[in-house]
């Protein structure tokens, strides 16, 4: 199984917000600061606009380092 642009997207968007909420939450073992938490924001924003649009900054970036494209996000 390859992984193409759209599979990467969700599993670095996932990874994401995973990640600042573990470090955003005050009641996780490694929080650092609530502030992580407008990262979840930030992350949960572009996922909600290209959803809309089609436009996904991700995708395009994977597509320049040459991983497959899926034919779907941004195109």
């Amino acid at each position: 199984m390859q992984m193409n642009t759209e599979r990467w997207v969700r599993v670095i968007a996932g990874f994401f917000v995973l990640a600042s909420v573990m470090l955003g939450a005050p009641v996780s073992p490694i929080f650092v600061s609530e502030w992580f938490l407008a990262f979840t924001l930030f992350v949960g924003f572009n996922l909600l606009q290209s959803g809309f649009t089609s436009i996904c900054p991700l995708d395009r970036i994977l597509l320049k380092l040459g991983v497959p494209g899926s034919g779907g996000c941004g195109r």
